[in-house]
C-alpha cells in the first residue's frame, strides 16, 4: 500500500511563508524522484519542482529564488519551503513520486490547499 500525505497548507498573506510536507509510505523512498505540482483554478497542473534520488533539483522559473525543496530520506519525507508568497501561488499543491528513469510507477498525494490572500 503506497501513500503520500501532504500537510502544511493554509491561508497566508502576500509576502508570507509556508512549509509543506509530504510523508511517503509503501515505497523505497530513497530510490524515487519526488516532485511538487500545483493546480490553480482554471489552469492545468504544473510541475513546481522535482528532486531526484541524487539530490538534483529543477524549479519552474516563477518560483526560483523563493521556493526550496528538500528531502529527508531517514523520515521518508519531502518538503517545500515557500517564501515571499504571491497571490499567483494560490493553488492545490500535490506531492508526486516516480521511479525515473523507468517511468513504470507514479504515485500522487491527495493535495493540500495554499491560499495567498491580500
Amino acid at each position: 500500500q503506497v501513500q503520500l500525505v501532504e500537510s502544511g497548507g493554509g491561508l497566508v498573506q502576500p509576502g508570507g511563508s509556508l512549509r509543506l510536507s509530504c510523508a511517503a509510505s509503501g515505497i523505497t523512498f530513497r530510490l524515487y524522484t519526488m516532485g511538487w505540482y500545483r493546480q490553480a483554478p482554471g489552469k492545468q497542473r504544473e510541475l513546481v519542482v522535482s528532486i531526484t534520488d541524487g539530490g538534483r533539483t529543477n524549479y519552474v522559473d516563477s518560483v526560483k529564488g523563493r521556493f526550496t525543496v528538500s528531502r529527508d530520506n531517514a523520515k521518508n519525507t519531502v518538503y517545500l519551503q515557500m517564501n515571499s508568497l504571491k497571490p499567483e501561488d494560490t493553488a492545490v499543491y500535490y506531492c508526486n513520486a516516480n521511479d525515473y528513469p523507468l517511468f513504470k510507477l507514479n504515485y500522487w498525494g491527495q493535495g493540500t490547499q495554499v491560499t495567498v490572500s491580500s
